[in-house]
């Protein structure tokens, strides 16, 4: 299993960037997929997550009206798209696949593989 996150990048305060996850070697629609992200000093935290029991997409409360998280099971892509971008935003972004579950959890510990991680980086 592979994934491969990229699309990160330095923006301005109020831009917007758009993070890709390339997912390989499952069966992507499957499975829970999220999105964490982890500022220096800081513990990694989730962002968002997709569920595959029908329920809706979830967001952290700091990122919600401004992230949108999609899939594409035919690509076996998942995408973030961040709005709105703030300073506190900036942080390495990871997708995440959680195999034991198709609905999202909060906790990065229940996610079995993980992207390399791709860093955003928002200028005030």
């Amino acid at each position: 299993v592979q994934l491969q996150a990229s699309g990160g990048g330095l923006v301005q305060s109020g831009g917007s960037l758009r993070l890709s996850c390339a997912a390989s070697g499952l069966t992507f629609s499957r499975y829970a997929m999220a999105w964490f992200r982890q500022a220096p000093g800081k513990e990694r935290e989730f962002v968002a997550g997709i569920n595959r029991s029908g329920g809706s997409p979830a967001y952290a409360d700091s990122v919600k009206g401004r992230f949108t998280i999609s899939g594409d099971n035919a690509r076996n892509m998942v995408y973030l798209q961040m709005n709105s971008l703030k300073p506190e935003d900036t942080a390495v972004y990871y997708c995440a696949a959680d195999f034991n579950r198709r609905t999202v959890v909060y906790g990065s510990s229940e996610y079995n593989y993980w992207g390399q991680g791709t860093l955003v980086t928002v200028s005030s």
